[in-house]
């Protein structure tokens, strides 16, 4: 894992970004050697990582170059939303029509192109949350054992991220985090992410050895995988409660 050495967070500063102040984050890291910038997923906020010898003004100079990219990256972002009956919502790279009934059954299910849920309008999102969260957990811990079997090493210990920068990580001690919105991806997107962090229990680098077993390991198509979450990546952030 790359660890952020942090300072306390500077006075606010924002950007003007089409008339939206937007918060800018600036965060040093002692191995950065140049200036790079990224919109929080929700985009929420611009976080600009600096070197530890980098000026905060150079950082909100930095930050105001790029409005017109930033601009671009906040119309790209999914319009904001309450999940409700004829709503959408992303499960395994496919629309989901949702179908809500308040007198049915609470429990979720999926047929013909529909997630039909029962219950109080209002307990909703926070529902669909953790039945996505319980769906991501039973197919990663499911292609977690598969991966592991193929590299021939122990199955460590899963556990679900709400990261917003990191898709997945794998610790020193093994353990492996995965992000459990990857559910609302395709399923080659989503096992992609699992065997990078499996093939990382043997590697901990990016070496020309990690990238030849990752490659061992994973059936799909690597390339295309990495290309759906740079485009699509943000898609997977609706506000689900």
């Amino acid at each position: 894992m790359i660890d952020w050495l942090l300072r306390p967070r500077e006075q606010a500063l924002a950007v003007d970004i089409g008339g939206r102040l937007v918060p800018l984050v600036l965060r040093r890291n002692a191995q950065a050697r140049r200036m790079t910038m990224r919109l929080a997923p929700d985009g929420r906020e611009i976080r600009v990582t600096l070197p530890q010898w980098g000026r905060s003004a150079e950082g909100l100079a930095f930050a105001r170059s790029k409005a017109a990219w930033l601009a671009a990256q906040i119309d790209a972002l999914p319009p904001d939303m309450v999940p409700g009956h004829g709503k959408i919502v992303l499960y395994r790279g496919e629309e989901l029509t949702i179908s809500h009934n308040p007198t049915a059954p609470r429990r979720v299910t999926v047929a013909e192109g529909a997630l039909h849920v029962g219950g109080p309008a209002e307990s909703l999102p926070s529902r669909l949350t953790r039945w996505l969260q319980g769906e991501a957990r039973r197919l990663l811990v499911a292609d977690l054992d598969h991966y592991c079997l193929k590299a021939g090493k122990p199955v460590p210990g899963l556990m679900l991220s709400s990261a917003q920068r990191r898709w997945g990580s794998c610790a020193r001690d093994g353990t492996i985090r995965i992000n459990w919105r990857l559910v609302m991806a395709p399923d080659f997107v989503r096992r992609s992410v699992v065997a990078h962090e499996v093939a990382h229990l043997i590697y901990f680098d990016h070496s020309t050895s990690f990238h030849t077993l990752l490659g061992n390991l994973f059936e799909g198509d690597l390339r295309a995988a990495n290309r759906w979450l740079k485009r699509d990546g943000r898609s997977l952030y609706l506000p689900l409660g």
